[in-house]
């Protein structure tokens, strides 16, 4: 099913519609309504219905939607139904927490290689995967079929390197440097921005209301 006509709000929580759906298959469910998925995704119901509109072909009034049919169509919407291949550059505690990860590969993506400047690490082995130099970056990535490429180096190196990369055929950047891409980068290029700061102030600024209501 093309994702053409489903609003960027839409496409933003299938992500999270896809990761509940996938609890429930351990539970042994095989038909969920809008309102039970309301409740255990904790978004109001008026969000989830039009959303899930788009997959009318899998769900009937009052019968609710075939599980493993909507998993799979969301599936196909996100890109998961087929491999990516995926390149980490900087190989530091972060990076290598993000190879280490086996829940990536579950999803169908594929750390083939790991990059750093540091000497101290080339040559070291993360998760079967060899850390190269990054001067060997630019040969990898025209020698490999590469889907994205994962930043996690200092801000000062992000931009450089991010024109560097698409420049060598790669249109998908997953960007852990405080710094957003998008300003630096030609239109065809898509960028995930990971702000974990950003991530950790919102997480302050909800604390701060829930005191303030409870005071």
């Amino acid at each position: 099913m093309p994702n053409h006509g489903i609003s960027e709000a839409v496409i933003k929580r299938l992500p999270r519609y896809y990761r509940y759906l996938n609890d429930l298959s351990e539970q042994g469910v095989e038909r969920i309504s809008s309102a039970e998925l309301s409740k255990i995704i904790k978004f109001p119901g008026s969000l989830i219905r039009p959303a899930l509109m788009h997959f009318g072909g899998f769900g009937r009034k009052g019968y609710g939607y075939n599980y493993r049919s909507l998993y799979e169509e969301i599936g196909k919407i996100l890109g998961l139904d087929k491999a990516q291949t995926m390149v980490i550059v900087g190989a530091g505690r972060l990076g290598q927490a993000l190879a280490n990860y086996v829940r990536f590969e579950k999803r169908g993506f594929r750390v083939i290689g790991i990059f750093d400047s540091n000497p101290e690490l080339i040559g070291s082995t993360v998760r079967q995967c060899t850390i190269q130099s990054a001067s060997e970056l630019t040969a990898f990535l025209d020698n490999n079929h590469v889907d994205i490429v994962t930043l996690a180096i200092p801000r000062k190196d992000a931009p450089d390197l991010a024109r560097m990369v698409t420049e060598h055929g790669v249109q998908a950047i997953w960007n852990f440097t405080p710094v957003d891409l998008n300003l630096y980068l030609p239109e065809n290029v898509v960028v995930e921005n990971v702000h974990l700061s950003e991530s950790l102030m919102k997480l302050s600024c909800d604390l701060q209301r829930i005191r303030e209501k409870d005071s």
